[in-house]
């Protein structure tokens, strides 16, 4: 439908157009030590709806709850895919802007168009087998986590029994890309050299572009070996269930696999410690954790801190009333998921000081595009955040969790690091890095943990393993 306000440009209740409005930047300094400041903000201001400068690009920001679930159930209404971006259409968005590259590597989390079905449910098949419990590679993958995880554990203490360790350097960012490696199929220990590139480029340095040429051009050499060999592992799986992928387009979706099982289950992990070790003021996530209920504890930690506080834009298919602004066809939306956990017209319901959390948070998104992933990814840190807590039997902050560093992204919020003061527990006569196995699991099958691990030599030659014992020699 035509907009009473003209032909081009969003358009207020005033009639006002968003490039017009001289949006405020969004990612600040303030937006990086208090987010949560800047929502409010944008909220007294605009109301549920806000326009906001992104790096130079205007927007729209949606902070309601109500309105995020709006955006997010209805993929006709607000499609994604960037084709529908008018703006950028039209040639005004600049080649140079820093989100760009994130943005035009068109995977399964980006695309729009007639191809996603087919290709979510690819993804779909080819994850089933590593998230249904049931399945012999998803109890495959449960012991790969138990078994990376005891192994930077036993790494953290070869400094000591006792000491200070940086649990987000050293245990939560290099497991779940070891966990990738794993669902990836990289024979040994080759896949590490990728996996130091994927941390390059989530760092976003200077380094990143060269490092994300490197990783996509190993992921294309993988998916090569994959088409002519395929395995037991999420490349071959896609293959199967999508035999028409280009090996380049086979290599987008193994980088979306590497960043969707890395950032956000590293964050997660860490704040998941973080909230379980200061208790933030209440007894909920110790109590919950006391009563083995990590999944309950990990959902209060997303309702409070969601490790993605924004997702990839979505646009208004046509002229559309949001909160206080009609929206005019072909304007970005980014939905915040922190900002719409923190509106009162959602946050007023949720009690705070109970140890079963809300399942209507959303963290992993809504509707039809939820994240493929999110059962993988929650039980990869679940595993790695019960690990952590019977391995150690004590583990407090080194710092005020008021003084933790933070870092934000126009996607993520995360710890820099999590330095901890730990204190080992004794080990069990059962070897670290062996799972126990269930009372009604085969004989045959107990061995299967020792065959995940490559050899302690293989480990001591990769990049991963230098890079981490090197935190140990410096005493990071």
């Amino acid at each position: 439908m035509e907009s009473q306000w003209g032909e081009s440009g969003s358009v207020g209740v005033e009639g006002t157009r968003l490039e017009e409005l001289a949006p405020e930047p969004l990612l600040t300094r303030d937006y990086e030590t208090r987010p949560s400041l800047v929502y409010e903000r944008l909220r007294q201001q605009h109301g549920p709806v806000a326009p906001v400068d992104l790096l130079g690009v205007p927007a729209w920001l949606v902070l309601g709850y109500r309105e995020a679930l709006q955006v997010l159930q209805d993929d006709d209404g607000w499609p994604k895919g960037l084709e529908n971006w008018r703006a950028r259409t039209a040639g005004e968005v600049p080649a140079d802007w820093p989100l760009g590259p994130s943005l035009e590597v068109n995977h399964v989390l980006i695309q729009g168009g007639p191809g996603y079905g087919t290709l979510r449910t690819a993804w779909d098949a080819a994850l089933k087998p590593f998230q249904d419990p049931g399945h012999p590679q998803a109890k495959r993958l449960k012991a790969a986590v138990t078994a990376y995880a005891d192994e930077l554990i036993t790494l953290v203490g070869q400094g000591g029994g006792t000491g200070v360790a940086d649990l987000s350097a050293q245990f939560s960012r290099p497991l779940p890309l070891m966990v990738a490696s794993h669902l990836l199929g990289f024979p040994g220990s080759q896949g590490d050299d990728a996996l130091m590139d994927m941390w390059r480029v989530l760092d976003a340095g200077p380094d990143a572009e060269p490092a994300l040429e490197r990783l996509l051009a190993t992921l294309a050499e993988l998916a090569a070996v994959k088409l002519k060999e395929p395995g037991d592992d999420f490349p071959s799986y896609l293959l199967a269930a999508h035999p028409g992928l280009s090996l380049d387009e086979l290599a987008r979706e193994l980088f979306m696999l590497l960043g969707m099982t890395s950032d956000h289950v590293g964050i997660l992990m860490s704040n998941t410690v973080v909230e379980v070790i200061s208790g933030d003021g209440d007894g909920g996530v110790r109590a919950s954790l006391s009563a083995g209920m990590i999944r309950e504890t990990m959902n209060r930690v997303v309702m409070r801190k969601p490790p993605l506080v924004n997702f990839v834009p979505r646009f208004a298919a046509r002229d559309t009333a949001l909160g206080n602004y009609t929206i005019r066809a072909g304007d970005p939306v980014w939905v915040s998921s922190a900002a719409a956990h923190a509106d009162p017209l959602f946050a007023d319901h949720v009690a705070a000081g109970s140890a079963i959390s809300t399942r209507a948070h959303l963290s992993w998104g809504a509707g039809r595009r939820q994240c493929p992933a999110r059962e993988l990814a929650s039980t990869v840190a679940a595993v790695g955040v019960g690990r952590l807590f019977e391995r150690f039997s004590h583990l407090d902050l080194a710092l005020s969790a008021d003084q933790l560093p933070w870092r934000s992204s126009p996607f993520m919020r995360g710890l820099r690091s999590l330095p901890v003061r730990y204190e080992l527990a004794p080990m069990p006569r059962q070897r670290a890095g062996r799972p126990p196995t269930s009372a009604s699991a085969p004989e045959s099958a107990e061995p299967e943990a020792e065959a995940i691990l490559p050899a302690p030599a293989a480990r001591q030659r990769s990049s991963l393993w230098r890079y981490l014992t090197g935190l140990i020699r410096t005493g990071r």
